[in-house]
């Protein structure tokens, strides 16, 4: 018998939980700022009852979606 993975979550949502203190952190923010981001739907988070948990694969997400790529040469200023 064959066993697959039959997670009901989503993948962006399974890995490791991170607390709102332990994201702040990662982040290198306050912890207001993480709880606004979730406030605010910017993050995927989980309840574990009356904890809110956020998915280390959701917050690798967010900073990934920030990211923004350096100006190259080719990309950059155009030579009159």
């Amino acid at each position: 018998m064959t066993q697959t993975n039959s997670s009901l979550l989503p993948d962006y949502a399974q890995g490791r939980l991170l607390t709102v203190e332990e994201a702040a952190k990662r982040l290198n923010t306050s912890v207001r700022f993480s709880r606004r981001l979730i406030e605010e739907r910017r993050i995927a988070f989980i309840h574990v009852g009356r904890n809110v948990r956020i998915p280390e694969a959701a917050l690798e997400a967010f900073i990934a979606a920030g990211l923004v790529e350096p100006i190259t040469a080719t990309r950059g200023r155009r030579v009159a």
